[in-house]
């Protein structure tokens, strides 16, 4: 069979989707009351809207918030995904030590109840098999390249992590990575550790090694402005930095319910950069 009439015949096999179910779920996350004015604030430079509709986020999913921090994503995706799916708020030691006061803060009161916060090493992340629609790991790649004990960080963090999403993730499911832009050369473990930046070559070689291809990239976040060399969360440009958003999905044959979806979208797209 040729890969149009594949293509052809699981469009007709799979739901008539056309994503303005997910498109209305984000719009109304992004707009609740229950957002504080220091998270909308932020929407400028992080452009979530966007973002989460790059990555197919829609009502009824799982998803992994890998490394969620303060969970400024996961309270949108909490409302984004509904009573009718699930988000899983992961971060390890560290992040929970740096970060677990703002997280707590966002539990409060029942705030976010289609999520449960996880605290965990990556190599005791126990997640059920062929169960997640998506991860997303926003701005803490370059964390994973270095150890540092003195902050509780374990070494080999960048190849730990990507078997425990291979196993977890439905096939077809999405990987969304964001991270801030980092030159070419170098120390990437000192880039990281001092610059907390990645060069996104560095990105897609490791993530596309394991169990993942790269499907398209989102330019809503580049900023030509950016030379690379400041701190990615300090310095003028506060979190206006140069960043890459890309899409991997998990290999394998694709699940029906999501493989005209993403199949199409991958053709449409050649791997150039999508436009906001």
């Amino acid at each position: 069979m040729s890969c149009s009439h594949l293509l052809f015949s699981l469009f007709l096999l799979a739901p008539c989707d056309d994503g303005a179910g997910g498109s209305e779920a984000i719009a109304e996350a992004l707009s609740s009351p229950a957002r504080s004015a220091a998270d909308r604030e932020r929407d400028a430079g992080r452009k979530p809207g966007e973002v989460l509709q790059f990555l197919g986020i829609e009502p009824g999913d799982k998803v992994l918030d890998l490394f969620a921090s303060g969970g400024w994503y996961t309270q949108i995706l909490d409302a984004v995904v509904g009573a009718d799916g699930q988000v899983i708020a992961h971060n390890n030691a560290a992040y929970r030590d740096f970060t677990g006061k703002e997280l707590d803060a966002r539990f409060a009161a029942g705030a976010l109840p289609n999520t449960t916060a996880w605290v965990a090493e990556i190599d005791e992340l126990e997640l059920q098999a062929n169960s997640l629609d998506a991860v997303m790991m926003s701005l803490v790649w370059h964390d994973l390249l270095y150890t540092d004990p003195s902050f509780g960080w374990p070494d080999a963090y960048e190849t730990a992590l990507l078997s425990k999403p291979c196993t977890a993730m439905k096939a077809g499911a999405v990987l969304g990575v964001i991270d801030h832009v980092a030159n070419p050369g170098g120390d990437p473990v000192e880039i990281a550790r001092t610059l907390h930046r990645v060069d996104p070559e560095s990105v897609k070689q490791a993530i596309t090694a394991s169990c993942f291809t790269l499907e398209a990239e989102l330019d809503c976040l580049r900023n030509a402005g950016d030379d690379h060399t400041t701190d990615g969360f300090g310095g003028t440009l506060k979190r206006h930095t140069d960043q890459v958003v890309y899409r991997f999905v998990r290999r394998q044959s694709l699940a029906v319910e999501r493989s005209s979806r993403l199949a199409i979208r991958a053709m449409a797209s050649f791997l150039q950069p999508v436009s906001c």
